[in-house]
C-alpha cells in the first residue's frame, strides 16, 4: 500500500469499471512535466512506502529543474518484465540457483518468485542455415529444435515451476514485436488499479514499445532479474531532451531513412543517459508503425528511452492488433485524466532541444560497422569506395593492390579489385570482388514491425519478378518477420510468391542475421572470400551492423530499409550505385533502374489498407502461449527446485552464490593486479560478451569436443547463454576484437604475464593462470566502453574471468550498471587523461586504494591508482548510486536481492 501523503488516490470509472488510480495534479509542478517524468511521478506516488520511495522523493520529481545535471536518486518499479531466450535462459538459471541458495541458507525457496508479470520471447535462437527454398522455415526450426531441446525443457520447467512467467514459443516472433502487438497493455490493470504500463527488458530494444508510450528500457540479466524479484531499479531523475517533429515524410523516404537521420542527429548531439521524447505536430502524422521503428533505434542514439505520448494513433493500432474495446477506453480516459495525452501545440519543459522537419529526410543507408553513420543512398557507392581501403591491408598508397603472384593486381576506377572466378555447385560460374553483397537480409523487429516498409519490399520484389531481374547467384537472401501477422498480409496481398522468387523465402520468426544468426555463407561464397580476403558487404533491414557480428567471413555491413535490401540483392554488391546505375536486364535485355521498381506510396498504402485486419492479429495471439506440436510434446521436468544435468552442454548451475553467507564480506582495495585487456574506443559489449558461432580451435570449441559434442553440433553462444563455462571461454572473443598489450592479434588474446616474456594467449586460458596464483585482474579502455546489445554476460564474463575492475574514459550507461551489478568496480580516467597520455601500456601492475570507505557506508568519489612503473593517477569512481553501492558492497546485485529476500 502506497503511503499517500500526496492524498492523491482516487477513482477513474470507465464504462460499467472503476478504478484505482493515483492523481498526477496532486503534486505541484506535475503539469509542466514532460510526458516520461509524468509516468515515474506516477510510479512514485503508487509505490510510496516511506523507506526507499519518500515524500521527498515525490516533492524532487516535482520540482525536477530541466536544466541541472542528474543528481537525485529515485527508486522506478517497473510493472513487468519482459526477456528473450538468450538472456532469458540464464535469468531462469539464476533463479533456479538462487532457489538453491535460499534453501541452503535456510530459507523458503518459494520466495524465489517474479513478483511482477514476467514474459519471456524465444526469437533469438532460430539460424538461417537453410535459405532460397520453399521449404527454408520447416528445415531451420527442425535444426533450431534439435539444438535447442535441452534450452527449452528448462524454459518449460520454468514456466510450470515459476508463478507470472511465461513463456511465448518458438516460431512466433521477435520479443520486441510481438511486446508492441500483443504484450503491452499501455496502462495496466492489476489488483484494482490501473496505472501506466512500464517496463524493463532483456535487450536494449525494448524501447520499441516506447512507441505505444509505454515508458521502458533495456537493462541486463542480473537487473531484470532483480526487477522480477521485486527490487526496483536504482537510477538518477534523468535530463529529457525533447525532439520536435515537424511536416510530413516525403514520397520515397521511409521509416529506416528517418531514423537513420534521427540517430545520426541524436549521436552528434549526445544523448547517453537521457531520455529522449518528441513532441509537437510532426508526431500526429507519425503512424505507429514509424513512432516503434523510432523507438526501437533509442539504444544506437544512445538514450535510456525515446518515447511518444499517447494520442487517437496509439487507439488505433490498439484496435488494429486486437485489444479489448474496454482497454482501448481504459487507456483514452486514463491518459487524459492523468494529462498523458498529446497536446502537439503544447512544449513541455526539457532540458534540450532538438527539431526535424520530417520533409527534409532523404532516403539512406549506414554502414559499414556503426549505426549512427548515415550515408545519403545518392553518395552510397562513392562512400563504399573510400571505407573499403580501410578494409583491404594491400592497399598501397597509390591505391594499388598487391597480391601474391597468383592474383593479379587490379584497381577499378580507383576502386580497390580482386575479382575471384567462383562456381556454383549446378556448374554456373561468376566472380566474386570486393563489396559484393553476401548477405541481404529482412529481419530485426525494428523495420520488420512496419507494414509500409514490408509492403514496399514486397512490391519492388513483385516489379523486380515482372521485369525478369532475380537476386545475384552469390547474395544469401533471407525473410525473417518480426511476427506470423506479417507473413499472413504478405499471403493475403498476393506478394509471397515475388518475394520467393527472389530468393527472400521465409526463413524463420526471429532476429536472425540482426544478431549474427545468418547461418553459413554458401561453402564456393565463403571459401573465396577467404582465400583471398575480400572484403564482402551485408545489407541488413536491422538496428545493428557492428564489426564481427553479421557473419565472420562478412567484413561491411550496411543498415538499410526492407525495400533497399531488395534492391542491393538484386544489384549485388556496394559498387552499384541504385540510385543511377542499373540493377540488371529485363527480359529484352533493356537495363532496369530502381526508379523502375520502387512503389509509389499510394501502391503500399492502398495493399497495407486493403489485406491487414484486426482478425489477423486475433488469429496470430489467440493461444500465444501454446506453441506448436514439438513444443508442446518436449517433455517438462517437474518439482520446485531443477534438477541439473551435469553431462549438460546447454545449461549447469552457475558459481555465484558458492561459499556466500548471510553477512557480505569487507570491501577490499585492489593490489598487484594484471591488465587482461588494454582496448581502443567504442569497445563494445558485441566486443566482449560471446556470441555468433563457436569455432573448433577456440577455448568454447574445445571445451565442447572435450565433453563429446560434434562440431556440427556446436549450436551459436547465444544459445549456450545457460552455461557459464562456454561463456567465460567466450568472453572478449569477439573476431574483432582489438588488444592493444598483444598487438598483431585480433580476437580473443592477451599476453600472460604469469610466465615468463609474457607470451600471447587466449584471454581465457591467461584468466586461469591469473586466478590459480590469486593475481586480480583489471581492464583498460577508452570512451564510449559497453555500448551495444549483449548486456548481461559482458558482465558476467567479465567478473568471472576475474577482473576486479574496469578503469575506461566513459561508459555507456547498461554496462557500467553491470559490472556493479557482478561486484566489478567502473572506475574512470580523470577527465582529459588516457591510458595512452599517462604512458600505460598495459604492461605493469595495478593498485587501487581508497574502495574500502565503502565499509563506512560513503561512497569515495575518486580512488587511487597505482603502478609498478611510478605512475599514479586519482580515478573517478563510477558507483553512480546508493543502491548501486550497496550492490557493490554485497558483491553483486543477485547476492543483496538474495539476503534480502531471506531477511523478510
Amino acid at each position: 500500500m502506497s503511503a499517500n501523503s500526496f492524498d492523491a488516490r482516487s477513482t477513474l470509472q470507465v464504462g460499467d469499471e472503476s478504478y484505482e488510480i493515483f492523481r498526477l495534479d496532486k503534486v505541484e509542478g506535475s503539469a509542466r512535466l514532460p510526458y516520461s517524468l509524468k509516468v515515474l511521478l506516477e510510479n512514485l506516488l503508487r509505490t510510496e512506502d516511506g523507506a526507499n520511495i519518500t515524500a521527498d522523493h515525490i516533492r524532487a520529481l516535482g520540482g525536477w529543474d530541466s536544466q541541472a545535471q542528474p543528481s537525485q536518486e529515485i527508486q522506478f518499479t517497473p510493472a513487468r518484465v519482459i526477456m528473450q531466450d538468450f538472456t532469458g535462459v540464464p535469468c531462469v538459471v539464476d533463479l533456479a540457483t538462487m532457489r538453491e541458495a535460499v534453501k541452503e541458507l535456510g530459507g523458503d525457496a518459494a520466495k524465489i518468485n517474479p513478483l511482477a508479470p514476467a514474459e519471456l520471447v524465444i526469437d533469438h535462437s532460430v539460424i538461417a542455415d537453410k535459405f532460397g527454398t520453399n521449404d527454408a522455415f520447416k528445415q531451420n526450426v527442425d535444426l533450431e529444435y534439435g539444438r535447442n531441446k535441452e534450452r527449452y525443457q528448462f524454459l518449460r520447467w520454468g514456466q510450470t515451476a515459476f508463478d507470472e512467467f511465461k513463456v511465448v514459443p518458438p516460431g512466433t516472433g521477435i520479443v520486441h514485436q510481438v511486446n508492441i502487438e500483443h504484450l503491452a497493455r499501455v496502462v495496466m490493470i492489476r489488483d484494482g488499479k490501473a496505472y501506466p504500463d512500464t517496463l524493463v527488458g532483456t535487450d536494449s530494444h525494448t524501447t520499441m514499445v516506447n512507441g505505444l508510450g509505454v515508458l521502458g528500457w533495456g537493462v541486463g540479466g542480473i537487473e531484470a532479474e532483480a526487477a522480477m524479484l521485486g527490487q526496483p531499479v536504482s537510477m538518477l531523475i534523468p535530463r529529457v531532451v525533447g525532439f520536435k517533429l515537424t511536416g510530413e515524410l516525403t514520397p520515397g523516404t521511409t521509416a529506416t531513412d528517418l531514423v537513420l537521420t534521427i540517430t545520426e542527429m541524436l549521436r552528434k548531439h549526445g544523448v547517453v543517459g537521457k531520455f529522449v521524447e518528441f513532441y509537437g505536430e510532426g508526431v500526429a502524422a507519425t503512424s505507429l508503425a514509424n513512432r516503434a521503428t523510432i523507438g526501437n533505434m533509442s539504444p544506437e542514439f544512445g538514450s535510456t528511452a525515446a518515447i511518444f505520448p499517447v494520442d487517437d494513433e496509439t487507439l488505433n493500432y490498439m484496435r488494429l492488433t486486437g485489444r479489448s474495446e474496454q482497454q482501448v477506453a481504459l487507456v483514452e480516459a486514463y491518459a487524459k485524466e492523468q494529462g498523458l495525452w498529446l497536446d502537439p501545440k503544447a512544449e513541455p519543459d526539457f532540458s534540450e532541444k532538438l527539431e526535424l522537419d520530417l520533409s527534409t529526410v532523404v532516403p539512406s543507408i549506414a554502414g559499414p560497422k556503426r549505426p549512427q553513420d548515415r550515408i545519403v543512398l545518392a553518395n552510397a557507392a562513392e562512400q563504399f569506395k573510400q571505407d573499403v581501403r580501410n578494409y583491404v591491408d594491400s592497399v598501397d598508397e597509390a591505391g594499388q593492390e598487391s597480391f601474391p603472384a597468383s592474383d593479379a593486381p587490379a584497381v577499378t576506377n580507383g576502386v580497390p579489385s580482386n575479382p575471384v572466378p567462383v562456381t556454383a555447385p549446378d556448374g554456373t560460374t561468376y566472380e566474386l570482388d570486393h563489396g559484393a553483397v553476401t548477405v541481404a537480409a529482412i529481419t530485426s523487429c525494428t523495420n520488420t514491425s512496419n507494414p509500409y516498409v514490408m509492403v514496399a519490399a514486397a512490391l519492388v520484389a513483385k516489379k523486380a519478378v515482372e521485369k525478369g531481374l532475380t537476386r545475384k547467384p552469390w547474395v544469401k537472401t533471407t525473410l525473417a518477420p518480426g511476427s506470423k501477422v506479417v507473413t499472413d498480409y504478405f499471403e493475403k496481398a498476393g506478394l509471397t510468391p515475388y518475394l520467393d522468387k527472389v530468393g527472400f523465402n521465409l526463413v524463420g520468426y526471429g532476429c536472425t542475421t540482426c544478431i549474427g544468426n545468418s547461418g553459413p555463407l554458401p561453402d564456393e561464397v565463403s571459401q573465396a572470400v577467404n582465400d583471398h580476403d575480400l572484403a564482402v558487404t551485408s545489407v541488413l533491414s536491422g538496428n545493428r551492423n557492428f564489426e564481427g557480428r553479421i557473419n565472420p567471413d562478412v567484413k561491411m555491413n550496411y543498415l538499410a530499409s526492407p525495400p533497399l535490401v531488395v534492391a542491393y540483392a538484386l544489384a549485388g554488391s556496394m559498387k552499384v550505385d541504385i540510385t543511377k546505375d542499373a540493377l540488371g536486364a529485363d527480359q529484352d535485355g533493356n537495363p532496369v533502374y530502381l526508379k523502375d521498381i520502387w512503389p509509389t506510396e499510394a501502391e503500399v498504402n492502398d495493399v497495407v489498407a486493403n489485406t491487414i485486419g484486426e482478425d489477423m492479429f486475433s488469429k496470430s495471439y489467440s493461444d500465444v502461449f501454446a506453441g506448436d506440436a514439438q513444443w508442446q510434446a518436449l517433455p517438462i521436468p517437474t518439482g520446485d527446485t531443477f534438477e541439473w544435468d551435469s553431462e549438460s552442454t546447454y545449461v549447469r548451475k552457475p558459481p555465484y552464490f558458492e561459499g556466500m553467507g548471510m553477512e557480505p564480506a569487507p570491501v577490499e582495495d585492489i593490489s598487484g593486479a594484471r591488465v587482461l585487456a588494454k582496448l581502443g574506443d567504442s569497445v563494445t559489449t558485441d566486443h566482449i560478451s560471446p556470441a555468433g558461432a563457436i569455432k573448433a580451435d577456440t577455448p568454447a570449441g574445445k571445451y565442447l569436443t572435450e565433453h563429446g559434442v560434434e562440431r556440427r553440433d556446436f549450436n551459436s553462444y547465444g544459445s549456450r547463454r545457460g552455461n557459464h563455462e562456454i561463456m567465460i571461454r567466450g568472453t572478449f572473443a569477439n573476431i574483432r576484437l582489438r588488444n592493444q598489450i598483444a598487438p598483431g592479434t585480433e580476437g580473443g588474446y592477451t599476453r600472460d604475464f604469469t610466465q615468463a616474456d609474457g607470451p600471447v594467449s587466449f584471454i581465457y586460458d591467461a584468466s586461469r593462470n591469473y586466478i590459480e596464483q590469486n593475481i586480480p585482474l583489471v581492464v583498460l579502455a577508452g570512451k564510449e566502453y559497453g555500448s551495444g546489445s549483449s548486456r548481461d554476460w559482458a558482465a558476467k564474463g567479465t567478473a568471472l574471468l576475474g577482473v576486479k575492475a574496469v578503469i575506461a574514459e566513459s561508459y555507456e550507461r547498461i554496462h557500467r550498471s553491470n559490472l556493479i551489478g557482478m561486484g566489478v568496480l567502473p572506475l574512470q580516467f580523470p577527465e582529459g587523461q588516457t591510458a595512452a597520455s599517462l604512458g600505460l601500456t598495459g604492461e605493469e601492475s595495478f593498485s587501487v586504494s581508497g574502495v574500502t570507505e565503502l565499509n563506512d557506508g560513503t561512497t569515495p568519489r575518486t580512488v587511487k591508482v597505482t603502478t609498478d612503473t611510478g605512475v599514479e593517477f586519482d580515478a573517478v569512481v563510477r558507483i553512480d548510486t546508493p543502491g548501486e553501492a550497496d550492490y557493490y558492497r554485497n558483491g553483486g546485485i543477485l547476492q543483496y536481492v538474495l539476503r534480502s529476500l531471506i531477511r523478510k
